[in-house]
């Protein structure tokens, strides 16, 4: 019975991270960067294969998602730096 409440109360912090915006945020940032990244391959893209990220879409895709990570995650997008 104790098993059976253990999950129910894991189920219910799963559920509520999945609704927060500490979840949502970086993942529409990743979509998006994604995106991007597809759309750069799309249309500047390199067709002789030797730029190594815009070469291949999962390359390009790969990293317009890490670069989207990080511009929301990085440590000053809350506003919390402090200029001197």
């Amino acid at each position: 019975m104790e098993m059976n409440s253990e999950n129910n109360q894991r189920t219910f912090v799963l559920k509520a991270y999945l609704k927060s915006k500490k979840f949502w945020k970086p993942a529409l940032a990743i979509s998006i960067g994604a995106l991007a990244g597809l759309l750069f391959y799309v249309f500047v893209g390199c067709s002789s294969g030797s730029c190594a990220i815009t070469s291949n879409p999962y390359m390009s895709m790969l990293w317009g998602g890490i670069m989207g990570f990080f511009l929301v995650s990085s440590p000053c997008s809350g506003g919390s730096c402090s200029r001197n």
